[in-house]
């Protein structure tokens, strides 16, 4: 009995080791900051979030930095940022974010017109989100390249101050120790609820939402969800892949999952038929082989069945998209500390 117990204790160990591995060589830095001058209305209207909306008459105003200071005291309730950026080709293929620092209280975000997140709620369930930073993925599929890209960003406050607050505000992109051979981050088709007939590669899914991937779907209209949700999504390999060993890279997911490819279940993590949560689950990297035979000449079908079972849920972390088993491989060989495995487990 104490060889089973001890065993037990040994295998948990060595899972929450494994689990906690992280990029290390992930590294992060600003394409473009978005301090200072910024177009500014109070009141509410959605079509100020549309690309070709002409602010030309509207404000100026600092950000970061409450509107309060800057000729608007004592204002409670909505108001827009807009504001011009240029997107430098050289992004092509990077993971990138905007960060907005801190918000009071409630804000939507659009690039060119596209929600890319939101965090709070807005009246009439209002929730204030003031203390959480906010940071969301931009597709690039939204983007124009080597061109001018608008930001509109509504925002509620409550009481006190309002606005975008405090923070290095900017866009910034993020280098992974692996990039994907296809990649698959930006919108994705998203259904909260549950049923088998979603995995299926015909399955249609018109009707469906979008949601960013990689995002919490918190920030994207599903605050407060706990519970089952599907993400789908339309994939082709190129030809130049034919014949390789490949792998979906899925980043993390909070908390579980099963992913299947053309309607067939390539992986899981986590067992969805326990829904108990636990600390290991959404800090795991999902990478799931696919099947050479599974594999379509055109069309491809990707299904994504989650459970969120406490707090953010969803796939929230990257890279997302197919690389060769070769390339997968070699990344979890860099990951390698210099410590061995024993010397993790009983120091030294």
């Amino acid at each position: 009995m104490k060889d089973k117990l001890k065993l037990f204790v040994i295998t948990a160990s060595v899972l929450m080791i494994l689990s906690q591995i992280t990029f290390s060589q992930e590294s992060e830095w600003k394409v473009l900051s978005l301090k200072g001058k910024w177009k500014f209305s109070i009141g509410d209207d959605k079509k100020w979030a549309r690309a070709d909306y002409d602010d030309r008459s509207w404000e100026i105003i600092n950000a970061p930095s409450p509107w309060e200071e800057q000729g608007f005291h004592g204002y409670d309730g909505y108001a827009w940022y807009r504001k011009h950026f240029y997107c430098p080709a050289a992004v092509k293929g990077k993971f990138l974010t905007l960060q907005l620092g801190y918000i009071d209280d409630v804000d939507e975000v659009y690039i060119n017109g596209k929600l890319i997140g939101s965090t709070g709620s807005f009246p009439p369930a209002y929730e204030t989100a003031y203390s959480a930073e906010r940071r969301y993925t931009v597709p690039e599929s939204i983007l124009k390249l080597n061109g001018y890209n608008q930001i509109a960003v509504r925002v509620y406050d409550a009481e006190l101050s309002g606005g975008i607050m405090s923070g290095d505000i900017g866009i910034f992109a993020l280098s992974y120790p692996i990039w994907p051979d296809v990649a698959l981050e930006g919108y994705w088709k998203f259904r909260t609820g549950d049923s088998p007939e979603w995995m299926r590669k015909n399955f249609n899914d018109n009707a469906w939402g979008e949601i960013v991937v990689p995002s919490f779907w918190e920030s994207q209209g599903y605050r407060n969800y706990n519970g089952y949700a599907w993400y789908r999504k339309k994939v082709v390999i190129p030809s130049w892949l034919n014949g390789k060993q490949l792998v979906l890279m899925l980043g993390r997911i909070d908390d579980k999952d099963e992913v299947y490819f053309n309607g067939k279940l390539i992986g899981c993590t986590g067992d969805l038929r326990d829904e108990s949560t636990n600390d290991r689950d959404y800090q795991m990297f999902r990478g799931y082989y696919i099947p050479k035979d599974i594999i379509s000449n055109g069309e491809n079908t990707i299904a994504v069945r989650v459970y969120d079972g406490f707090r953010d849920g969803g796939i929230y972390q990257g890279p997302i998209g197919i690389t060769t088993q070769e390339k997968y491989n070699q990344m979890w060989k860099k990951q390698r500390t210099h410590k061995s495995f024993w010397e993790l487990f009983f120091g030294g």
